[in-house]
């Protein structure tokens, strides 16, 4: 029993001393969950049992991991996908399904059809703009779980909804969390190597002079997702005026003024903007994409419905005629409560994230760090894994505070306290298969990082040298395809990156933020989103099909991302990285 529970220290080359020999044993738990849910379409959860297993056996049979401490690895991860993630995820559906119940949530569609009844500009408003500003608040999954519903309820096919919502949520992730992911960085990468720049706001600035290009591109995805060339055509003015003023937002704010503030600025200029030109621009005609239209071939992936315009579906109508239905005018004071429970959020995430009341929060009672029972397990320089040690910030985590936006919202909307508890459990069966899937895959991720199977692949990637600085996208989006996270993945992989820069003779700067910038886009393919984006839209178990609609853009933007950054190395565009 002893031998199974004994400290453990990383070994990277663990086969002959080979790093790439070892990779390719590091690389087979990832390989079997993109296949089992691209390939094969096995059910989330039950491919993130199954991965979870491998990893488990390539780390006590390849990486000599003790079998005790690998599955107290396991079980710190799944409880970290837990508590904060599906925390978070599911007090934030909670909160919707109470509009559902008053029946606001009506109230809500109405007011944004009224705003422009084209489905295509809708995708733009609720996933782009909205979802933005859900991410600067909350993040960890948060915009796809509310804005996909949202989508849904607007009239959009449940495939295409889950596509939307999860590209959507790319842009805006660097920034999440009141840029959570960006602190994370500069606080592992401020002592990696000596560079004084190598703080959040010289590396929030650098990634402002990334995101924004993308999100330039973004919303042109969107509408090409909604309805093909035809929608690109007939919309881009829009798509580029929500896509530029979001990209001019994101980067004036992370550079001028306030790095945790990024994407609230940008969400809010994005929407205003786009609001302004809907007065006095219209496309020259609005098709009916509602669900009651036929839908395209769902095994085609999301590229191919960029093709002939009926591939997506619905029949030509004027500009600016009712879609489904006649959209009615509710009471100013009905939409004002409809309303309600996003500005309750904005408001109590405002105040949790005040300097003085966050410095307070963090502290003992209301957080509490603790090493995790029994989990003991060294880096390959021989320190003790900060990752051991679990944060309960049982008041201050996002899941919390969105409980208290909840009970507020039940007072606003006048639901009966029986009503809300009922709804609270129905949020719960709804969300059973997310819940097992999230904490399988975050489960993987402990184990794959703590037996030292991530830093093997890590140290593969190190060894291309030069040629690392386009690669260093590739590793940030693997972090966050496998973490859903793009803190977790700066957190993995920040350190490396600017020492393997320092070693090649490479901009640490650069490369961090390259991590960070390059992972946004393993966030639409992550399965404990995909796992997210089906429960919400009914489709838990066919995580599989949105993979593969999300897929081709995902991989499409991290090359865009790639290209920019290798640029950004050279003398074309590294006067855009801060010196």
């Amino acid at each position: 029993m002893a031998v199974m529970f004994e400290q453990f220290q990383i070994v990277t080359d663990p086969v002959a001393g080979s790093v790439a020999l070892s990779a390719i044993f590091a690389a087979l738990p990832l390989l079997t969950l993109f296949v089992l849910l691209g390939v094969v379409r096995m059910r989330a959860w039950l491919a993130g049992l199954v991965s979870l297993g491998v990893a488990l056996v390539v780390a006590v049979a390849v990486y000599s991991m003790p079998a005790g401490q690998a599955l107290l690895s396991a079980s710190e991860g799944a409880a970290f996908g837990f508590f904060p993630i599906l925390w978070i995820v599911i007090n934030a559906i909670w909160v919707y399904n109470l509009t559902v119940v008053s029946g606001h949530f009506d109230v809500l569609r109405r007011s944004m059809e009224r705003v422009s009844p084209d489905m295509r500009i809708q995708a733009i408003i609720v996933a782009f703009c909205f979802g933005a500003l859900l991410e600067a608040l909350a993040g960890f999954g948060t915009p796809v779980a509310v804005t996909v519903v949202m989508l849904m309820a607007l009239g959009f096919r449940p495939l295409r909804a889950a596509a939307v919502a999860l590209i959507a949520n790319t842009a805006p992730v660097a920034y999440g969390a009141l840029a959570t992911p960006i602190v994370t960085l500069g606080t592992v990468t401020s002592g990696a190597v000596a560079d004084p720049r190598l703080n959040t706001d010289t590396l929030g600035a650098m990634v402002g002079r990334q995101t924004p290009i993308l999100a330039v591109v973004v919303p042109l995805v969107l509408v090409a997702v909604v309805d093909g060339r035809r929608g690109v055509r007939q919309t881009w003015p829009v798509a580029l005026v929500a896509g530029l003023t979001f990209g001019v937002g994101q980067f004036v704010a992370s550079n001028y003024v306030s790095v945790p503030l990024t994407d609230i600025i940008a969400a809010l200029v994005s929407a205003a903007a786009v609001v302004l030109l809907l007065r006095v621009w219209r496309p020259s005609e609005s098709p009916d994409l509602h669900a009651t239209a036929p839908e395209a071939d769902p095994d085609r992936p999301a590229a191919a419905t960029a093709g002939d315009p009926a591939e997506a579906g619905g029949d030509r109508v004027p500009a600016g005629a009712a879609t489904a239905t006649e959209v009615r005018r509710d009471p100013p004071v009905e939409v004002f409560r409809a309303y309600a429970p996003y500005l309750i959020i904005i408001v109590i995430f405002s105040i949790a994230n005040l300097g003085p009341v966050k410095e307070a929060l963090a502290q003992e009672p209301w957080t509490v760090v603790f090493p995790w029972p029994g989990l003991d397990v060294l880096g390959a320089n021989g320190k003790p894994l900060s990752s051991t040690n679990f944060t309960f910030g049982w008041l201050p985590a996002a899941g919390t505070l969105m409980i208290l936006a909840g009970i507020l919202t039940a007072l606003v909307l006048r639901i009966r306290p029986g009503a809300a508890v009922r709804a609270y459990g129905r949020t719960y069966v709804e969300l059973r298969h997310a819940i097992v899937t999230v904490m399988a895959v975050l489960a993987l991720a402990y184990v794959l990082n703590q037996s030292g199977q991530t830093a093997t692949l890590g140290a593969l990637f190190a060894q291309a040298g030069v040629v690392f600085v386009f690669l260093s996208s590739i590793l940030g989006w693997i972090g966050v395809a496998v973490t859903g996270s793009d803190t977790s993945s700066n957190a993995l992989f920040g350190a490396l990156q600017v020492q393997t820069a320092a070693q090649a003779g490479l901009d640490p700067v650069l490369l961090a933020a390259a991590n960070s910038s390059g992972g946004v886009l393993g966030k639409m393919i992550s399965p404990q989103n995909l796992a997210i984006a089906a429960s919400a839209v009914g489709m838990a178990g066919k995580e599989g099909d949105i993979f593969r609609r999300v897929v081709g853009w995902s991989l499409v933007l991290l090359l865009f991302m790639c290209v920019l950054v290798t640029l950004q190395g050279t003398p074309v565009l590294d006067w855009m990285v801060p010196r």
